[in-house]
C-alpha cells in the first residue's frame, strides 16, 4: 500500500502542477496566458521534483511514470511484485490531478469557447507539432530513453537533493526534445488526464484525440525499456 499511496499522491501533485501550467498559459483571462516554452519546461520539471518528494515521503520510490516502473522491472532494477500497485497509483493519481485542475480553472474553461481560444485537450495531454506517426513515436521513444537512462545513473533519485536533479533533467529534455510532441515521457501523465477530459463535463471542451494516444503510451514504454536494457548491459 505504501507504494500505491506514494505513487498516487506524487503523481497527483505532478499533474496538478504540470497540467495547471497548461491551463494557465492557454485559457482566456488567465494571467499567464501566452507564456513561453521555457515556462512550460520549467514548470513540468518542478512538478516532477515535488511529485518525487511527496511520493518518497509516503513510501514509494517516486517513479510517477509507467515507463520508469516497467523499464526498471524488465531488467531487475525494480521488483515485478510492486509493478501493479505502482501503475495503479500513477494512473489514478494522474486522473485525480486533472480533476483538480478542472475545478481550479472552471470559470476559465467557460470563458474559452473553443480550441482557438485555448480550450483543448492539449491542456491535459500531448499532441504532435507535425503529425507523422512514425516520427512522433520515435520522438517519444528517444526523449524517454534519454530521460530514463540519465535517471538510472542518478542512483536513488528520491533522496536528498536528487529530486531537484530529476526536475532539471525533465526541464532540459523538454527544452531539447519536447518541441516535436510535447514530451509526454509518461503514459500515466498523458492517459490519466486525457481520460478525465473525455468523461468529465469540462465547459466547451473539444475532442480528446484518442487516435493519437497510442504514441504517448507506447513511445515512452519503448524508450524506458531500451534505456534499462542498455544500463543492464553496460553495468
Amino acid at each position: 500500500m505504501s507504494g500505491f499511496l506514494g505513487e498516487f499522491l506524487g503523481t497527483m501533485v505532478l499533474i496538478v502542477l504540470g497540467t495547471g501550467c497548461g491551463a494557465a498559459i492557454n485559457l482566456k483571462k488567465s494571467y499567464a496566458k501566452g507564456e513561453s516554452w521555457l515556462y512550460v519546461s520549467l514548470a513540468w520539471g518542478m512538478a516532477v521534483t515535488f511529485g518525487v518528494y511527496v511520493a518518497a515521503n509516503f513510501g514509494s520510490q517516486g517513479h510517477l511514470n509507467p515507463a520508469v516502473t516497467i523499464g526498471f522491472a524488465c531488467f531487475g532494477f525494480f521488483p515485478w511484485s510492486q509493478v501493479l500497485p505502482y501503475l495503479a497509483g500513477q494512473f489514478l493519481g494522474a486522473f485525480v490531478g486533472a480533476l483538480l485542475v478542472m475545478v481550479q480553472y472552471y470559470p476559465h474553461f467557460k470563458a474559452s469557447k473553443n480550441a482557438e481560444e485555448g480550450n483543448s485537450v492539449g491542456i491535459f495531454a500531448t499532441g504532435p507539432a507535425i503529425k507523422n506517426n512514425v516520427f512522433n513515436f520515435l520522438s517519444e521513444t528517444i526523449a524517454t530513453f534519454i530521460f530514463v537512462f540519465a535517471l538510472l545513473n542518478l542512483g536513488d533519485f528520491d533522496k536528498g537533493l536528487k529530486p531537484l536533479a530529476v526536475g532539471l533533467l525533465i526541464m532540459v529534455v523538454g527544452q531539447a526534445l519536447g518541441g516535436t510532441t510535447g514530451f509526454a515521457l509518461n503514459p500515466a501523465r498523458d492517459w490519466g488526464p486525457r481520460f478525465a477530459y473525455t468523461i468529465m463535463p469540462v465547459p466547451n471542451k473539444g475532442g480528446a484525440n484518442w487516435a493519437y494516444a497510442w504514441v504517448p503510451m507506447f513511445g515512452p514504454l519503448a524508450g524506458g525499456i531500451i534505456a534499462a536494457a542498455l544500463q543492464a548491459v553496460l553495468k
